[in-house]
């Protein structure tokens, strides 16, 4: 038995080097050199006597070196002020290989591959140069969208040049000139009711669509506070939200009535001469009943304005929130007998009086939050 486990491991251990070796050749017969040199230089720290496998890696390496290099020279010719990051990229490519190829030291020795960290140094320094450079340029255009791209040209050099102080500095400043500061005024009635103080789960409501606009904007370069944050941060405000309930309808409750009578035919009397023979009497009785329907609805409409620090109104919209409760009971005159189960529920059911207005409120605002947050996010995410 266990001459046949042995038996059976060596032959999956063959079948393993074998199918690694196949597919390092793949890759290399396919073009695809760096996938090839890394698979074959990660087989071969197991294996490092596989002459196949060997083989297969120094081809490899050296034709991936052929193709970087000459893309490389390529680059060196264009006019794209970028080409120092594509050169980059390339030597980025070749360490990689160097570095898988170091991994396997008795590889290493024979294959010689060459070392490019001083290169990475010098053209990550030309790269993040020119990225800080196109940075530079674009602050120049004291815009909002050039302002924005130059904070992406700053994160770009800072890619190539990590912590370097000025470029943050600079990445910071675009940063603040790019953002759009909107502060949201507390929602008000005309006549200057404030209605902020009806809560929804908890928060009230300004305080909810602020914080529910801070975490799902969608658009970095916007931010939502308070009129309270922006003074106490002493932030720059580009553009103010105001809310105003344009109308506030909490409904009276309607009582629809309905009559009909119902019949049912009962036994009244039972004769039993045998236990087969029982002679039954029947009938009619009848009842009145009365149902009633209370409903109510209720209504509010938001109106959300956006302006400029200059008074200039930018948009506009309306939102409504929609409130629906309804009950039913019944009562009745004449035989209770006369009634269905259904009919006894409907008249045993106790009366139902509609939610109080702070709640119909809280859930006509919530409505509204919902609907609003959605489309403010959704105007702001334009810039």
């Amino acid at each position: 038995m266990k001459s046949k486990l042995y038996t059976f491991s060596f032959i999956a251990v063959l079948s393993l080097v074998a199918f690694s070796c196949k597919t390092a050749s793949k890759l290399y017969e396919k073009g695809n050199y760096d996938e090839a040199v890394e698979l074959a230089a990660k087989k071969l720290q197991k294996d490092p006597d596989d002459a196949k496998l060997l083989e297969v890696l120094q081809n490899a390496y050296r034709y991936a070196v052929n193709d970087h290099e000459d893309r490389i020279r390529t680059n060196a010719e264009s006019n794209n002020e970028l080409k120092w990051e594509w050169m980059y990229n390339e030597y980025i490519s070749l360490q990689r290989l160097y570095d898988a190829i170091y991994r396997v030291p008795s590889v290493f020795n024979i294959v010689n591959p060459v070392n490019y960290s001083s290169y990475l140094i010098t053209y990550a320094e030309k790269a993040g140069n020119i990225r800080y450079d196109r940075g530079l340029t674009f602050m120049n255009r004291y815009d909002k969208q050039s302002y924005r791209n130059a904070y992406r040209e700053f994160q770009a050099a800072l890619k190539f040049k990590p912590g370097h102080r000025d470029i943050i500095v600079k990445m910071d400043e675009a940063y603040d000139y790019a953002v759009t500061n909107v502060v949201i005024l507390p929602m008000q009635q005309y006549g200057g009711y404030v209605y902020s103080s009806y809560n929804i789960g908890g928060n009230n409501f300004d305080d909810q669509l602020i914080r529910d606009l801070q975490y799902s904007s969608g658009n970095e370069f916007v931010k939502f506070y308070s009129g309270w944050d922006a003074r106490s941060q002493n932030i720059r405000v580009d553009q103010e939200v105001d809310m105003q309930l344009a109308n506030v309808n909490i409904g009276r409750y309607y009582d629809n009535r309905s009559n009909r009578r119902v019949m049912k035919e009962i036994v009244v009397k039972e004769t039993v001469y045998k236990p087969d023979s029982v002679v039954r009497e029947y009938a009619k009785v009848y009842a009145d009943i009365v149902t009633t329907r209370r409903t109510m609805s209720s209504n509010a409409v938001m109106q959300v304005r956006v302006r400029d620090t200059d008074g200039r109104w930018l948009w506009s919209d309306n939102f409504t929130g929609n409130h629906s409760w309804t009950t039913e009971f019944a009562t009745y005159t004449g035989d209770s007998r006369a009634l269905s189960e259904t009919e006894k529920q409907l008249v045993n059911r106790r009366q139902e009086f509609a939610p109080p207005e702070s709640e119909i409120m809280r859930i006509l605002l919530e409505q509204i939050g919902n609907d609003a947050r959605y489309r403010i996010a959704t105007y702001f995410n334009r810039f």
